[in-house]
Parts: C-alpha cells; structure tokens; sequence
C-alpha cells in the first residue's frame, strides 16, 4: 500500500512539474513505470494574450471591430436578399444567432435596432415581427452586385494563384468558400462563377465525390510575389521563373514594443535570409527548418496581400497549412514576427493583419468593395431616440400615404428562409458596440 502511495505522489509531482514546462520528453529514473514520458502543450488563447500583451496596437484593434460589424450587417442584408419579397419574421432570423455572435438572452431585434437606415421593423396584424432593408440597404445591395462582378476577374487571378502555390495544384472547395468574402467572390460562387474562367481553373470530384478546384493552365506571369512587384518593380511581361529569393519584408513595430532594439540583429540577419517563392516547388523543404519558416511567412504575405481588407482570420490559415507547405504552428509565427503580422485577440478566433497595409486604423490602398464597405458603415449605429417599432396599423397608415403619394400597388408578401452553413462570421465573445466603435474610428479619422 506504501507503494502504490509514493507512485502516485511522484505521478502528481510530475505532472505539475510537466504543466509548467515547455514540449520535451522526459525519461523518469528509476524503475519507473511511466517511462519516457512525451508531454505536447497547445497554444491556448491565454498564452497567445499573454505573450502579445506588449505588441497590442488600439488602431488595428479598431479596425478588428469596424471589419467584424461590417461583415455581421452584410451577412443579415444577404439573407434577407435571398428572400423572395426581401422579407423575414425575427423569429426565423433567429437560426443565424452564431453568425452574427449573438449569444443569449440578447434580441435579435435589438441588434437590428441598431443600423435603423439599413433594417426596418414591423408587427403584422397578428403581432409577428418582421424585419425587411430599407430603400438605402436595396440601393446598396445592387451596387455591390456591380461592385462583385467587375471583381471577378481580379478574384479570379487570386484564386488561380492560390493554386499555383499549392502542392498539388488543387484545393477543395470547401476551404476555398472561407475566402469568399475575403477575396470579394460573389453568393454563388460554389454554383455558377467557379464556372466562369475555365481557360484558369475547373471543378473535379476526388474520392468519394469531393469537389476540389484544380488548376488548368500555369500563368508564369501570375507567379510573382506582390513583394517582388513592390520590390523589384517587376511586372507580368518580365519572363520570370520562381525560385530562390531575398527580399526584406516590409516591418511596422507596434510603438510600445521596445524589444525590437534587443533583436535587431537577429531580424537583420533574418531579413537577409534566402527563401524559395511562394510559386516554387516546396515538397523538398524540411519541416521545421529556416528555410521552411520563411517560405511560410512569404506564403502568408501573399496571401494576406489578396485580401480585400488585407487581414484574415487565423483559422482559415490554418485549414491550408498540407495545401501550402506551412507549419503547424502558425500562430507562434505571428507573434514571433510582429514587425510583418499583426494578431487582433479580440473573440474567440483570432485575426492576423498586414502591418505594411495600414495607416493607424486605415487601409492605405483601398479597393472599390472596401469604399463600399466605408460606405456602408456610414449607415450602421444609432443615434438619438430610439423609436418604437410600428404595429401592423402604423404600417398601414404609412403605406396609404405612399400610394397617395406614388401611386403604386401592394405586394404579395411570400416568407422563406434559405440557410448559408458556408458563410459563418467569426464568432467573438469580446464586442465593442456599434455606437462605441463608430466614436472611436471618427476620433482616429480626426487625429
């Protein structure tokens, strides 16, 4: 009995000694029963706050949020768009609670209250609340229509790119569909518009009727890096090859990260390190190497650069790491290198930014869908009073102005509800409220 006591001492001995200590394996002496001992420790979100604590910038922080509501009001207008007469009951919106992060006992009807310019609020004759878009949010829908499909041929280009750097020079399409919004690609993307650019890319079944994207034709004036462009000043007529480079990346350092003069060496010598292109054949790579990580973090530049709002979320990195040759731990990356990535801890899913891509809060080079998105924010908040929500009979009575006014006729009113399980906003359980991060992007805009 005294023995089996002084085991299970020295099992609890070692296992808080084990908590604290960093991954290795650990041979225990003796005639230990636990032997070699390989203790593996995950990044949690704790450490990840903790280790960037310093390294925080508050205008990225604002742009996190300014992107996330701008993302959570779009993902409601689309829904309602799917909609035959553009109309849904609140209480159908409900199922989308996870994509818009609005955790219980929270109303739905109170975040819609919010953004009255886009969304409108009304009781039917039976007391059923509705929710429908204002004149201004139809306006906006169809210039964004307009907006997505003179896109297409960028969006293309970048999609076509992302599968000259994979491996096998094919993704599937689920993983695909995470960029939708990121690489500014249209609803029906998985339906029609992978269709559109045969002479780049067609869909093919793998396995048990997977549907993967595969490349038809490589572009050699597609496989150079937006680094090199800036860089080097190269262009799609020069007759280029990807192989080895060594470019310095652009670096903004946080202004309170004082530890950057302590590695200025170390990111010297980093900066002048050979690494192979994004576009280059990288099976040969040994995991875990110098070499490895670099082309990494070329890989996660261009990637980055692709992006409308030139930030991504880090899980949908990370569902491309076999794709793209990367390692498993991208986010020790990210924070190792914070002069090149920004990590926003803000939520439950982390985003990573382009340092070089902003100005405080803003975007340096801004694309006609994120002045759309400006605009649209322009819509978002509340303020002054906030109003009651009018009943069936309030309704009514604005409605035979406007027929007095107009001239026109009532419609027929047809409810349905389509569910999009492919486009989920990122959930976060920190928000700032509309209003909150309004106040402060204008106070930025002052500055």
């Amino acid at each position: 009995m005294g023995r089996v006591r002084c085991w299970l001492q020295l099992y609890r001995n070692a296992h808080s000694m084990f908590a604290i200590m960093p991954e290795r394996n650990f041979l225990l002496s003796g005639d230990s029963p636990f032997g070699r001992v390989c203790v593996r420790l995950m990044t949690s979100s704790k450490r990840v706050q903790d280790r960037s604590r310093e390294k925080r910038v508050r205008e990225l922080e604002v742009a996190t949020e300014k992107w996330k509501i701008a993302s959570k009001v779009i993902f409601l207008m689309e829904v309602l768009k799917s909609e035959p007469d553009m109309i849904m009951t609140v209480r159908s919106l409900e199922q989308y609670r996870r994509q818009i992060n609005l955790p219980k006992p929270h109303k739905i009807s109170d975040f819609i209250r919010k953004s009255p310019k886009l969304f409108e609020l009304y009781k039917d004759q039976r007391g059923v609340l509705w929710c429908g878009m204002t004149n201004d949010a139809e306006d906006l829908m169809d210039e964004r229509e307009k907006l997505l499909e003179e896109n297409g041929d960028k969006a293309a280009e970048h999609v076509t790119r992302c599968l000259m750097m994979s491996v096998d020079k094919k993704l599937p399409l689920d993983k695909i569909v995470h960029f939708r919004r990121d690489f500014g690609l249209p609803l029906d993307f998985r339906i029609n518009w992978v269709h559109k650019f045969p002479q780049h890319f067609k869909v093919v079944k793998v396995g048990d009727g997977d549907e993967y994207l595969e490349l038809v034709s490589w572009n050699p004036a597609w496989a150079i890096t937006e680094l090199e462009k800036k860089t080097l000043g190269l262009t799609e007529e020069n007759d280029h090859k990807p192989g080895m480079l060594s470019l310095a990346f652009p670096m903004k350092f946080p202004p309170s990260y004082k530890k950057m003069y302590r590695y200025r060496g170390k990111i010297e010598h980093f900066q002048k390190r050979s690494y192979l292109s994004p576009y280059a054949d990288a099976r040969g790579l040994e995991a875990g190497s110098k070499e490895f990580d670099k082309r990494a973090i070329a890989v996660m530049h261009e990637l980055l650069s692709f992006t409308l709002e030139k930030r991504l979320v880090t899980d949908h990195l990370t569902h491309f790491r076999r794709e793209f040759v990367m390692p498993q731990k991208l986010m020790r990356i990210f924070l190792k290198h914070c002069g090149i990535f920004y990590v926003s801890e803000r939520g439950k899913r982390f985003s990573v930014f382009l340092t070089e891509a902003y100005e405080g809060p803003e975007l340096i080079e801004k694309c006609p869908l994120i002045l759309w998105k400006e605009k649209l924010l322009r819509f978002t908040g509340y303020r002054g009073r906030k109003r009651d929500i009018p009943t069936y009979s309030d309704t009514l009575d604005m409605e035979e102005r406007e027929l007095l006014e107009s001239g026109s006729g009532d419609e027929d009113l047809r409810v349905g509800c389509e569910k999009d399980d492919n486009d989920l906003v990122a959930d976060d359980d920190d928000e700032m409220d509309i209003d909150e991060v309004n106040d402060a992007y204008e106070e930025n805009n002052k500055a």
